[in-house]
């Protein structure tokens, strides 16, 4: 088994939500945190059932306990009654609880006890470098980084496979989209979106939906985890700013399986969008798992789309682009140079698949495997 970087030990004194899309291996995790501890798998009929007739059965069962132990719910999104139970063993009985779930879409809606801040809010991301011994990236770029994706040679039925079930179980189940085929045009639509500004109209009009209804949808791909909005940095000093939010599917992998264009061919257009994916997502991954709450990730793009920079960490701290080229050169840096005369004081780095890191014109040159190894060896920030 993979050793995950997220290893929540915050449970030893809050009781926690644990979000993640499907497969990323939640439940995993979970069930190798303890073998004492009670787990309760809402994935299972009978168990799903039961509380759902009887919510209080939870309470009945986890009075026995002890203060201070564990329970885990797995899946806690489908029997949300079970929050008011929850609530209640906290107070009144000192237990902790790991809450996880692939969506809090449900919950939210149904009006459920969220815990008024009684339980801290962790994600797991897919796998990241750093839990890969032998890192491929060819690999990842192709497969994902899912861990059922990654570990195998061809995960391409897996990942149909996993795009079919996601549109069964999360989106017919909850029932929030009565047109089942326009949505799955949406989601190819999206795709070609991928690591782009969004323009509502233009994919209304090729999902022959309104604009109101491609705002929805998004919303339903970031609220069940399987897209996230990377917001613009804001911040002018000199030149005007694009301001509005790229989006991204959450696993790289998941564009170019919709759009059946893998394998990826090192030197395209599609291959350098998702060597930028890739990096944005093990970004994302290192912010969270490390508590960088105030350190904000954006892109940073002038009004004239002259100049642009992928990624940026928090206040300008640190600023990367990301290029597929193997060999760099000077008019590669115009972007992250613009970007500096700025803000003098950010470390400006560019990302490629070169082989041996260098200086060029003032900026830090990277293989992309090794800034990775760097940055979760926490030697970035």
């Amino acid at each position: 088994m993979l050793d995950r970087i997220l290893k929540l030990n915050e449970v030893d004194e809050d009781s926690l939500f644990l979000w993640g899309s499907r497969q990323t291996g939640k439940s995993t995790l979970l069930k190798a945190l303890s073998p004492k501890v009670q787990l309760y798998d809402l994935l299972k009929t009978d168990v799903r059932t039961a509380f759902q007739l009887r919510p209080s059965q939870l309470r009945e069962e986890c009075q026995m306990l002890e203060e201070g132990e564990i329970v885990i719910i797995d899946e806690v999104q489908k029997v949300p009654a079970l929050l008011d139970e929850v609530h209640w063993l906290i107070e009144n009985r000192g237990l902790r609880f790991i809450l996880s779930g692939s969506s809090a879409r449900k919950l939210r809606r149904s009006g459920a006890n969220l815990l008024g801040g009684r339980a801290l809010k962790r994600t797991l991301f897919p796998l990241v470098s750093a839990e890969i011994p032998d890192f491929n990236l060819n690999r990842a770029l192709n497969n994902g980084m899912l861990p059922r994706h990654y570990l195998v040679a061809d995960p391409s039925k897996r990942i149909q496979s996993y795009i079919g079930d996601y549109l069964q179980q999360e989106i017919v189940e909850e029932a929030v989209v009565r047109q089942l085929d326009a949505f799955t045009r949406f989601l190819q639509v999206a795709a070609l979106c991928n690591t782009e500004i969004v323009n509502y109209t233009n994919i209304a009009q090729d999902c022959g939906i309104s604009d109101k209804t491609v705002k929805e949808y998004f919303s339903i791909l970031e609220e069940t985890m399987l897209g996230f909005f990377l917001p613009a940095y804001t911040r002018v000093v000199k030149r005007k700013l694009i301001l509005s939010p790229k989006f991204y599917y959450f696993d790289v992998a998941i564009p170019n399986h919709l759009l059946r264009r893998v394998p990826l061919q090192q030197g395209t257009d599609i291959y350098g969008h998702t060597l930028e994916h890739l990096v944005i997502q093990e970004l994302r991954a290192f912010l969270s798992y490390y508590f960088y709450e105030d350190k904000a990730l954006t892109y940073w793009r002038t009004l004239d789309n002259k100049y642009e920079v992928d990624a940026i960490i928090g206040n300008a701290e640190v600023a990367i682009e990301v290029k597929s080229s193997d060999k760099v050169v000077s008019s590669d840096t115009k972007g992250l140079k613009a970007f500096g005369e700025e803000h003098p004081d950010a470390k400006l780095i560019l990302l490629s698949l070169e082989e041996r890191p260098r200086m060029l014109n003032g900026i830090e040159v990277w293989p992309v495997v090794q800034f990775l190894d760097r940055l979760w060896k926490r030697k970035i920030l």
